[in-house]
């Protein structure tokens, strides 16, 4: 995805609770993003592996809330989690796609999730019997 001005926040302000991160945009649309989701979904070589195939699923990341963010550059911003996780930038054109196809995304990372029999939260162990 090639950066596009119109697809950079002019707002982003994460909500007190820090579980949440949210995106203004100057054409009035407004994205809020939970935490565990960027943190399941984060562009860093740790998640998304180094190529297709390689990915790791994310799992036990349902209390993760969001420690810091820092703009680099003009087309990104570094995400630090509570868990520690801060390597990867999310790009304006990113984190516009994620929010455009937040149920999507969400859907199918709950279904990969039950497939390999795990858990969004940390202390739980999911058997499959079948």
């Amino acid at each position: 995805m090639s950066y596009s001005a119109a697809h950079t926040p002019n707002q982003i302000v994460v909500n007190s609770d820090k579980d949440t991160l949210s995106l203004g945009y100057a054409d009035g649309t407004r994205h809020t993003l939970a935490a565990e989701y960027l943190r399941v979904l984060s562009p860093s070589a740790e998640v998304r592996g180094h190529g297709t195939g390689q990915e790791v699923l994310q799992f036990g990341k349902r209390h993760v809330k969001i420690s810091a963010i820092a703009k680099s550059g003009n087309y990104a911003i570094q995400i630090t989690f509570s868990d520690g996780h801060n390597s990867g930038l999310f790009t304006w054109d990113y984190l516009r796609d994620l929010a455009i196809n937040y149920q999507s995304n969400w859907d199918t990372y709950l279904e990969t999730l039950q497939k390999a029999g795990k858990s969004r939260d940390p202390d739980t162990q999911v058997v499959k019997l079948v």
